[in-house]
């Protein structure tokens, strides 16, 4: 019986040229696995295609559960953006996708595992660390990292020579990777940063703002302990409500991100991303963290948010330090619960108001009208103490003054 290798198959171009390559280059059976994740796919038609290609065969995994509430939602949880714009959206799912290889893996009794990540891009380290994280004895085959192919339009021609159907269209080979959260684009004049994203022919879920309606839209979310519940007053679970949020974010043009990122590898890449339900979420959850937090637990969770962000970006979802940040976030999450109103228009969120059983806006102490628990007499007070350092440096430097004035020599009488 020949050793098997399981592939993390899409459906897309790498992975369509990947099968017959490792048949060619490795005496093994191509067990192809389908990690669904929320993109939107044809199985039927892509399992179909890995047989075709060469796989002995293929299954399809439905996680789009497990990675909304294991992965989405603990960087929803921490406002984990990368570089104060991505928001994360395949750094969540890889983590994921690389678990469930290893598990298929273990079920088919394979020697390895394969992927299509390149060896510029971070999906490799994200496959990597997520597979040795649970198998560090099987071996790990990256072909981007050693086959002789060396562009997109490269891979094209090996499929051609080999009579196999290229699953793409040459005029529309953007490098997309799309699940539930979001969609990237890579490629084509975004290569060149001082190029304008061609957006109407790239979106997927998303209208270009100046094309999205000339009226607003309100939508309301319901939060509880930081994990949104509901959609307009109707409960969902995170599935149905991301997909519920996608379609109303991407009729508005919200979500939209056009970045170029410092990838781990150390380069700069471009991408632009739709996001319109995260972006949604993001928004309103940190509008309800805005009532919810005390200063100083918010200030010190600003800190926590960029490094979660990073630590996932990086692959390392699988590592002490991830669930120590998640640990500290869950919990800040305890009294994050209420509802967020958002208006939506033409690309833009705004507030439009914010209610939760634990906020901590208190109107008798912020209102221009004195209330009870607040006397302005006692600013003096808390202001000389708070300022005592500025008094103290002032007095300092006063005293220097005129210490060198009266230390100054008295000018010399000029010689009749």
């Amino acid at each position: 019986m020949k050793k098997k290798i399981i592939l993390a198959y899409s459906g897309g171009l790498d992975t369509t040229v990947i099968i017959p390559w490792l048949k060619e280059n490795y005496d093994c059976d191509i067990v192809a696995v389908c990690v669904d994740v929320g993109q939107e796919a044809d199985w039927k038609t892509i399992k179909q295609r890995a047989l075709d290609t060469g796989a002995l065969s293929c299954y399809v995994a439905d996680v789009k559960k497990e990675y909304v509430e294991d992965y989405v939602w603990p960087a929803l949880k921490a406002n984990a953006l990368y570089e104060d714009k991505y928001l994360l959206g395949t750094s969540t799912a890889r983590p994921l996708i690389a678990k469930v290889l290893v598990d298929y893996a273990r079920k088919e009794k394979a020697v390895a595992i394969a992927h299509g990540a390149t060896g510029k891009g971070n999906d490799q380290v994200r496959f990597d660390l997520g597979i040795t994280a649970f198998a560090p004895d099987l071996e790990i085959i990256a072909p981007w990292r050693t086959w002789d192919i060396r562009s997109r339009e490269e891979e094209i021609e090996y499929l051609e020579k080999r009579h196999i159907p290229v699953p793409m269209k040459k005029k529309d080979s953007y490098s997309r990777d799309d699940n539930l959260w979001h969609i990237s684009h890579e490629g084509l004049e975004l290569e060149d940063p001082a190029n304008e994203p061609s957006l109407e022919g790239m979106l997927k879920m998303t209208i270009p703002p100046e094309k999205a309606p000339n009226k607003a839209e309100y939508v309301e979310i319901e939060f509880e302990k930081g994990i949104p519940t509901a959609v307009n007053g109707k409960q969902l679970d995170g599935v149905e409500l991301i997909y519920a949020l996608n379609k109303i974010g991407g009729a508005h043009g919200v979500g939209l991100v056009d970045l170029v990122e410092n990838r781990v590898v150390g380069m700069k890449s471009r991408g632009v991303y739709e996001t319109p339900g995260g972006a949604i979420l993001y928004y309103a959850h940190q509008d309800l963290e805005h009532i919810c937090l005390d200063r100083q637990t918010y200030a010190f969770k600003q800190s926590v948010s960029a490094k979660m962000g990073e630590v996932i970006y990086g692959g390392l979802w699988f590592t002490p330090l991830r669930e120590a940040l998640s640990a500290f976030v869950d919990s800040t999450q305890k009294t994050v619960t209420g509802k967020v109103r958002l208006k939506l228009y033409k690309g833009s969120i705004s507030s439009a108001g914010v209610t939760s059983p634990y906020s901590l806006y208190n109107t008798s102490i912020a209102s221009f009208t004195t209330g009870d628990l607040y006397n302005h007499a006692d600013a003096k007070g808390f202001i000389r103490l708070y300022g005592l350092p500025v008094l103290v440096r002032a007095l300092m430097q006063k005293n220097s003054k005129a210490a060198l004035k009266t230390a100054k020599p008295a000018a010399k009488k000029p010689k009749k």
